[in-house]
């Protein structure tokens, strides 16, 4: 008697900062993973790789690579920061559609974890958190098509197609993020800096909720066998933390010489507004998750990370 084959995942976006981390927290409970993108990685190879584009993949096509492959769980870390409403409705939408419309071929309801954004909720008034009863009203092309594809799950585990849960993710930091957000910039900016040539760091006035990125993949590890089908789920910290006070982190990490950084104050101009902040009650209650790396940890892990093209590695 041979047996049984443990149920593999399938990651999409597995190339991003997200989906390598997700695929890395699977991996390392034995999860086999599928990995699926629409170019293969260079290095090493890892995890059974899909190079195909999701988007406009047939969704006959997909459906059985998915079932070869052994898949009862799909992660959609898909998507990011993309400019323009077609590229944006490309990345969060039509490939979210094609997606179901693969995953409805299935002969059982699969579990879908389709990782969302807190900008869904669209600005909010300082002071307050976001929680999940909140009416979501995104202002930018990126909030308002991440929050159609997270519809369309739920839509699609109400018509009893997927077993679908949205987790709505706050800014992401940790090794590997080095390619989003503001932090990332100033990651990029203190690698180059000299003293002739300092690296010149815009602080705004603002506090914004942050997480390490291997705690999401922690809770996306959760929410795949968590009874949690048609819920939305906030991911953050639950914290909103000055800008000023995570540059000075990001400097402390890197140790530049004296004279190659200069900060400067500017108003605030970001997609993501000058306050974010996620009531994670939800994600403790449904989940049994909490965030366990601290910002000073994640943020030199961050920094060590950006000199190489290292692993991501589990906290």
């Amino acid at each position: 008697m041979t047996a049984e084959r443990e149920p593999a995942v399938a990651v999409f976006g597995a190339t991003g900062c997200v989906g390598r981390a997700v695929a890395a927290a699977f991996a390392r409970v034995g999860r086999p993973v599928v990995a699926v993108a629409r170019r293969r990685p260079s290095g090493r190879a890892g995890s059974r790789f899909l190079a195909l584009d999701a988007a406009a993949a047939d969704p006959a096509v997909l459906a059985g690579l998915l079932a070869d492959a052994g898949v009862d769980t799909v992660v959609n870390a898909a998507g990011g920061w993309v400019t323009g409403e077609t590229a944006n409705e490309r990345a969060h939408v039509l490939l979210v559609d094609n997606l179901l419309a693969a995953l409805a071929r299935a002969p059982r309801p699969l579990r879908l974890v389709q990782i969302g954004s807190v900008h869904e909720y669209g600005p909010l008034p300082v002071g307050t958190a976001a929680d999940e009863t909140r009416v979501p009203r995104p202002v930018s092309a990126y909030a308002r098509t991440k929050l159609a594809g997270g519809e369309s799950v739920l839509r699609a585990t109400r018509d009893g197609l997927v077993d679908g849960v949205v987790l709505r993710a706050v800014n992401l930091c940790g090794p590997g993020t080095t390619d989003v957000g503001f932090l990332g910039a100033a990651v990029r900016r203190l690698r180059a800096a000299t003293p002739d040539r300092p690296a010149e760091l815009t602080v705004a006035d603002a506090r914004r909720d942050f997480l390490d990125v291997r705690d999401l993949a922690a809770a996306v590890l959760a929410a795949a066998t968590a009874p949690v089908a048609g819920q939305v789920v906030n991911v953050g910290r639950g914290e909103a933390v000055p800008v000023a006070h995570l540059l000075d982190l990001l400097i402390a990490a890197a140790g530049p010489p004296p004279g190659a950084v200069r900060l400067r104050t500017a108003p605030v101009d970001s997609r993501g507004g000058d306050w974010t902040l996620a009531d994670i009650g939800r994600a403790a209650r449904l989940l049994g998750w909490r965030p366990t790396t601290d910002l000073p940890e994640s943020i030199k892990d961050m920094w060590d990370a950006s000199g190489a093209d290292h692993a991501v590695e589990q906290p």
